[in-house]
């Protein structure tokens, strides 16, 4: 491997059209779903005015992701995974359908309005984990962290384009004409996924019984020193060093609780993340994932208790930047590797372990941080925080070895899911 920066990685969408459908698809999603956040926002806030109000769209959501992902890890491994997501993003379709009908009638039960939301995060946490499975049986193992990695760029750049061209949208057109956009994202995906050939699970026995089934991903997580290492570096890496929840207080007693600082914080992260993106095709390229993910998470540890101790906001955003960047990084090449190190017939499940990880992770590890700020400091809660997540990174390659030494299968190979023709796996 030379040592010369190399670019986003786009051999994924050249060598696969049905990847580069896929990617099309999500993207639009992705997109739509950053409008519906911010249409969401602002109408339970006209609805109710109360921060409690607000607070209880994370409810709305984070109950479903939950139980509906470990749901659809199950489902994943026993139906065709093409089925399953299709009749998921059909099902966000008319969610989406209903929240926009509901702006058109103007309503003003709050309640309504949430129950539309939990039914859209339900159908897209049952499709999940299928959804997760999808890179890896549609390109070459060389190609998996590059496919990876520019899902997490079109998601990076959804961030940062998606709440401005909903203030944009709700400001001109008024809040239906941004659950419209959504809609019409979601029929985009929903159009990209019926191009995609079935997907059954391999290895898969019918006389495996469902108990037997949703023990299986856990079971085959702990097991594997790679994958159980490379999910525990993650969670240590959010739970004890996720610092969304101190920006409002940061800027209150570093920068007089300007707005516009606020908005930098986020935006510092997500401009990192980005370049990271764009320049993943260095390290979609190597092949020793465990310690490149290892190194990532280590960076995003020490970049955020340096944040703690930044005085000046240039320093303050560099390490938002630094930390976005690792973030990435660590993100991509966790995905790859436990799509890679999972069995097909456990994808599924095992996903749906990841994604409960990636989604209470970070919740948690935001309310870790305003406990221990709010019992001392920002400062105190950063600092600790991040070297709290060194240590335990530090602490995870040393006992790991087999995922400090783990390389990226090299070998060429036709993704079996496009050897897919027969009609036979129509829904």
């Amino acid at each position: 491997m030379s040592g010369r920066v190399r670019f986003l990685d786009t051999r994924p969408l050249r060598s696969s059209p049905p990847y580069r459908a896929l990617w099309i698809g999500t993207s639009a999603a992705q997109l739509g779903a950053q409008v519906t956040l911010v249409a969401v926002l602002a109408q339970v806030w006209d609805l109710t005015g109360s921060p409690v109000g607000t607070g209880a769209i994370g409810l709305a959501t984070g109950l479903p992701m939950v139980v509906f992902g470990l749901l659809g890890g199950t489902l994943a491994d026993t139906v065709d995974r093409r089925a399953l997501v299709r009749a998921t993003t059909a099902g966000q379709l008319l969610a989406a359908g209903g929240l926009c009908a509901q702006a058109l009638a103007d309503n003003r039960n709050v309640v309504l309005l949430l129950v539309l939301v939990a039914v859209a995060t339900a159908c897209a946490a049952l499709g999940a984990p299928a959804r997760r499975t999808f890179p890896v049986r549609l390109l070459p193992p060389d190609q998996v962290a590059a496919g990876l990695a520019l899902n997490n760029v079109s998601f990076q750049f959804a961030m940062l384009a998606g709440p401005a061209a909903a203030g944009l949208i709700i400001a001109r057109w008024g809040l239906p004409a941004a659950y419209a956009t959504q809609a019409a994202a979601i029929a985009v995906a929903v159009a990209a996924v019926f191009r995609l050939p079935a997907m059954r699970p391999e290895g898969v026995r019918a006389e495996g019984g469902r108990r037997r089934a949703e023990r299986g991903g856990w079971r085959i997580v702990l097991r594997r020193h790679t994958l159980w290492g490379s999910l525990a570096t993650d969670l240590s890496a959010t739970l004890l060093a996720m610092p969304i929840a101190l920006f409002p207080l940061v800027n209150e007693v570093r920068f007089d609780g300007n707005p516009q600082t606020l908005g930098l914080f986020l935006s510092a992260v997500a401009v990192g993340g980005i370049t990271a993106g764009l320049l993943s095709g260095t390290v979609t390229r190597w092949r020793r994932g465990g310690l490149v993910q290892l190194t990532a998470a280590a960076v995003w540890g020490l970049a955020l208790a340096c944040f703690g101790l930044a005085g000046p906001l240039w320093l303050a955003l560099v390490c938002l930047a630094a930390a976005g960047a690792a973030d990435t990084i660590s993100v991509v090449t966790r995905s790859a590797l436990v799509q890679l190190e999972t069995p097909d017939a456990y994808r599924g499940r095992v996903s749906s372990v990841e994604h409960v990880i990636g989604v209470a992770g970070p919740e948690l590890g935001n309310f870790r941080g305003g406990l221990v700020a709010s019992a001392t400091s920002a400062t105190f809660s950063l600092v600790t925080g991040g070297l709290a997540a060194l240590t335990a990174i530090a602490a995870i390659a040393a006992a790991n070895a087999p995922l400090r030494a783990y390389r990226t299968p090299s070998e060429e190979r036709k993704p079996p899911a496009q050897t897919a023709t027969t009609p036979s796996g129509s829904p």
